[in-house]
C-alpha cells in the first residue's frame, strides 16, 4: 500500500466515497434547521469531490426528517451543481411503481445526469404507520420483485402496444440499485445485474456474505456488464481520538432511545456511556454499530483502509449523526483529507 507525504491513501483505496443522510432533528433545533445543515452537507462533499449523497425513507421518526425523499433530493440536487444526488432509499413497498418513476423521472429530468435512484424493501417505519401509509399486507417477499420488475419497466424505451407510461420518466438513465441488509437483496441484485449497496452501518451481520452472494451469482444486464457493490458505514472523525469518541456518543443514545421504545430527537453528545446504558444494551449498540470508525485523522485513515480491503467494495458510503454542525462538517473534511477520491466521471 502505497502512501504520500501527507497520508492520503493510494492504490487499494482510491475508490469512490459517497454521503448517506437522514436529514436529522438535533434536540433544540427544527425542521428546517436540518434541511438546511442537509444542505450544507451535500455542498461541501460536492466540494470535497464525494461521489454521490443519498438521503433515505423514514416515516414517523421525531429525530429524521427524509420523510418526503424525492421532495428532498430535488432540494438538494437544486442546492448542488454536480454531485449525484439519490435515495437510500425510497422503500418500493410503500408507493406504487409508476409513482417512483414519475417522481424520479422528474427528477432526472431537471438534473440530467445526476439522479440516483436506490430503493429497498423495508416499510422504514413501524406497523401502526405502515398501515397509515396505506401499505398493503401482502406478501413483500413475492411482490417486491415484481413491482421492482414494473419500475425498471416504467424507465424502458416505449413498447408497442404499452398503454401505461411513466411521464417523465420514460427511456430515461436513472440508475437503479437495490439496497439491503440482509442476503434477499443481495440475490435478487445479482439476478437482475443491478448495482447493489449494504447496510453494514446499522446491520453488520450479513455484509460479507451478501458481497459475496452479490458477485457470485451476478448476471450481467443491459445497463450493468459487471457487479458493483457499495457498503455503507459509519464515520466520525475529530482531531482526536477522544474528541470523536465523544461525538459518537449521540448516535450511540439514539440507538439506546430507540431500543427502549423512545425514539426521539438527536441528543448532544455526553463525556461518557457508562451510566446511560445497561451492559446487555451496550453489547447490542456495539454489534449493530460495529462497522464503525471513531477516531483522529490517522485512526481513520487505518479504519477506512481495512475495511475497504476486508469488503473490496467499489465504493463506501459514509454517514454521521453527529450533533454539531461544525464538527459534523468537520468530520466529512478530515476524511476527505486521508483519502485520495478519484476524478470525478459519470457512471452509476
Amino acid at each position: 500500500m502505497k502512501q504520500c507525504s501527507k497520508g492520503v491513501l493510494k492504490g487499494v483505496n482510491n475508490i469512490p466515497l459517497s454521503v448517506l443522510d437522514l436529514a436529522p432533528v438535533k434536540e433544540g433545533s427544527t425542521i428546517p434547521d436540518s434541511f438546511n445543515e442537509t444542505l450544507a452537507l451535500a455542498r461541501l462533499a460536492e466540494r470535497l469531490g464525494y461521489k454521490r449523497f443519498w438521503l433515505a425513507e423514514h416515516h414517523n421518526i421525531a429525530g429524521i426528517a427524509s420523510a418526503a425523499t424525492a421532495v428532498l433530493i430535488g432540494y438538494v440536487a437544486g442546492g448542488t451543481k454536480t454531485i449525484r444526488v439519490g435515495s437510500g432509499g425510497v422503500m418500493l413497498p410503500n408507493h406504487a411503481p409508476l409513482i417512483v418513476a414519475e417522481q424520479f423521472g422528474t427528477l432526472e429530468t431537471l438534473y440530467p445526469g445526476r439522479i440516483d435512484l436506490g430503493i429497498g424493501r423495508a416499510p422504514g417505519t413501524d406497523q401502526l404507520t405502515v398501515r397509515a401509509l396505506r401499505r398493503h399486507q401482502s406478501n413483500v417477499a413475492e411482490d417486491f420483485p415484481r413491482d421492482v420488475a414494473e419500475l425498471l419497466s416504467y424507465f424502458s424505451p416505449s413498447r408497442e402496444g404499452q398503454r401505461v407510461r411513466a411521464v417523465p420518466g420514460q427511456g430515461l438513465s436513472v440508475p437503479v440499485w437495490l439496497l439491503g441488509s440482509s442476503l434477499y437483496s443481495a440475490q435478487l441484485a445479482a439476478l437482475l445485474g443491478l448495482p447493489f449497496a449494504f447496510a453494514s452501518h446499522f446491520a453488520p451481520d450479513y455484509l460479507m456474505q451478501a458481497l459475496e452472494i452479490y458477485h457470485e451469482e451476478f448476471r450481467p444486464s443491459e445497463t450493468l456488464l459487471s457487479p458493483y457493490a457499495m457498503a455503507c458505514i459509519n464515520v466520525f472523525a475529530a482531531d482526536t481520538d477522544a474528541e470523536a469518541r465523544r461525538l459518537f456518543t449521540s448516535i450511540q443514545q439514539a440507538f439506546i432511545n430507540l431500543r427502549r421504545n423512545k425514539p426521539g430527537l438527536l441528543p448532544p453528545p455526553i463525556d461518557s456511556m457508562e451510566s446511560h446504558w445497561s451492559e446487555f444494551e451496550m453489547a447490542g449498540v456495539n454489534h449493530a454499530l460495529r462497522y464503525s470508525i471513531v477516531g483522529s485523522p490517522e485512526t481513520v485513515r487505518q479504519g477506512m483502509e481495512s475495511f475497504i480491503e476486508l469488503t473490496a467494495v467499489d465504493e463506501v458510503m459514509v454517514t454521521a449523526q453527529i450533533y454539531d454542525r461544525a464538527a459534523r462538517l468537520r468530520s466529512f473534511e478530515i476524511l476527505s483529507s486521508v483519502h485520495e477520491m478519484p476524478v470525478p466521471h459519470q457512471t452509476n
